[in-house]
């Protein structure tokens, strides 16, 4: 019998390779970190790129990226434990480190990453807006490969669907996710991601004689969330608490995050355009 919808059973783990040593066990490669891995390398690799042009040094773009990779992962690590599950992290401490079990949250990566740029910016006598004008425009890139990552390990599930590209997820963690076709969000909100990035990216390239500082950052904001609040409509609640509500979350986190992005458009647009290198 032909099925109306796609049988996801795509296991999380590459590969796992044994060992005798006591401590370690074992070493298993997964294919989120492997995206996530790849999404940091794209984004280095495009901003290495823009930062050719504009004359900064290779080095700095390495510092640059360290400070991302760091205030990502406890940017959304910490906005997972309290967005999310305070009370439960609160009563086990200990377990916030424990990131390889999962629960990471992209608005509290937001927040991580808009203070270690913040940092990096002050350290390296850079303009805060420059500094995010340039990051906002690799950063949608990086968010395509981790949803993917979700993709991959079948969760960040939609809801149920009749549609023909409705996912059934055969591995997820959540049992009533496991039977019958969901809308696969992960792809849905990679995608919008991916073509945010390209819009960025060539937004940048054809405005390099008059570029108005703030607009890049401003419409990653806009853009990168308006996205995400839609997109939620079509997601299963991540936390039994987000049942009975009218916005979830993730939604409600958006919200001030898009008015940002529009107050920055608003000051971008009253600033005098700079060539960029």
């Amino acid at each position: 019998m032909l099925l109306n919808f796609i049988v996801w059973n795509v296991k999380p783990d590459i590969f796992h390779l044994s060992t005798t040593i006591p401590i370690i066990g074992g070493l298993t490669v997964r294919w989120y970190g492997l995206l996530f891995a790849l999404g940091f390398i794209a984004g280095y690799l495009f901003i290495l790129r823009i930062f050719k042009k504009e004359h900064v040094s290779e080095k700095e773009t390495d510092i640059l990226f360290t400070y991302m990779f760091v205030f990502t992962i406890l940017g959304a690590r910490l906005g997972h434990v309290f967005f999310y599950e305070p009370h439960y992290f609160l009563a086990h401490p200990l377990q916030i480190l424990e990131v390889w079990h999962g629960g990471l949250a992209s608005h509290g990566a937001v927040i991580g990453i808009l203070l270690g740029l913040y940092i990096f910016s002050k350290r390296q006598h850079r303009s805060y807006i420059w500094t995010l004008d340039r990051m906002a425009i690799v950063i949608p890139l990086t968010g395509f490969f981790i949803r993917m990552g979700n993709l991959m390990n079948s969760e960040i599930i939609g809801k149920a669907t009749t549609l023909p590209w409705g996912f059934e997820f055969v591995r997820s963690f959540e049992p009533q996710y496991a039977t019958g076709a969901h809308h696969p969000t992960q792809i849905y909100e990679g995608l919008a991601y991916l073509l945010i990035f390209f819009l960025l990216h060539r937004y940048y390239w054809h405005h390099t004689e008059n570029l108005k500082p703030g607009k890049l950052f401003g419409l990653f904001m806009l853009l990168i969330f308006s996205a995400r609040f839609l997109i939620e409509f079509l997601k299963e609640p991540q936390e039994v608490w987000e049942q009975h509500m009218l916005l979830d979350m993730g939604q409600i986190l958006s919200i001030p995050l898009i008015i940002l992005g529009i107050v920055m458009l608003i000051w971008a647009g009253k600033q005098k355009a700079r060539k960029v290198y």
